[in-house]
């Protein structure tokens, strides 16, 4: 792949699950090489109204997605020496709470490289959440941290492990031949406005609604309906019935 302007060399970039992509960077992402081969394409990241923290040109790299209901992973050319940066792409687009979807992502079979990624509980629904993984190739060995690990076949292998909840995923990634320095990084998250009125308004509701009480809904006891008004009536009436016909007799 060409390198993009003002970056170092991007050797390899794929928008899991979606089309061909080139964003405002100018990194060109391919479309998703695992398709129809290996887990699910997902593009229902399209549903929400937009995808925080992300210009607006480039929400198509987290609207898509690729999930599978065990471990899977991308192949990464790694036949240069050098210094690099993997950059893992990911938005929750599905679940509204955190401890839904948790796992891991290994680099090269032995390198844990993000531990129980919760990303609901990072950044909520619908936002942008990048992972920025720097290591190192260098004769036929890769770098992370203080470990190390053989290279075989000019490949490394990124994963995506299956956990206890849920499918692990991927929205989008790319490997840059650089430094962190080099790589464009997302903006603060910030909450809109609206959102945060929204949360302010249901903060004040609760505070000046009493709580309601759990269980079935109970009757009031200090109310009464017409028919338990007219039931002493139709007892008075009842019992006269039989003393008139009485009478009559006599």
């Amino acid at each position: 792949m060409d390198s993009a302007t003002g970056l170092g060399e991007i050797i390899y970039a794929i928008n899991a699950g979606g089309p061909a992509h080139t964003d405002i960077h100018g990194i060109s992402y391919d479309k998703d090489p695992l398709q129809g081969r290996v887990g699910t394409a997902s593009d229902y990241g399209k549903q929400l109204v937009m995808i925080r923290r992300v210009d607006q040109k480039d929400e198509i790299l987290y609207q898509t997605e690729r999930y599978h209901h065990s471990t899977f992973g991308y192949d990464i050319p790694a036949n240069r020496d050098g210094e690099y940066v993997l950059v893992l792409k990911f938005s929750e687009v599905y679940f509204n709470a955190p401890n839904m979807k948790v796992f891991d992502v290994v680099l090269n079979g032995d390198h844990t490289i993000v531990a129980d990624l919760d990303i609901y509980d990072k950044v909520g629904r619908g936002a942008a959440h990048d992972e920025y993984i720097p290591y190192s190739i260098k004769h036929g060995k890769l770098y992370y941290n203080e470990e190390e690990s053989d290279i075989r076949g000019g490949k490394i292998k990124v994963e995506f492990i299956k956990g206890y909840r849920d499918n692990p995923k991927i929205n989008a990634l790319y490997v840059m031949r650089g430094t962190m320095d080099e790589v464009p990084k997302l903006p603060p998250l910030e909450w809109p406005e609206n959102e945060a009125e929204e949360v302010k308004e249901e903060v004040e509701e609760k505070i000046t609604t009493s709580p309601r009480a759990s269980g079935p809904k109970q009757p009031d006891p200090y109310t009464m309906d017409e028919s338990s008004v007219l039931i002493p009536v139709f007892i008075t009436i009842g019992a006269f019935i039989p003393l008139l016909f009485c009478l009559c007799k006599l």
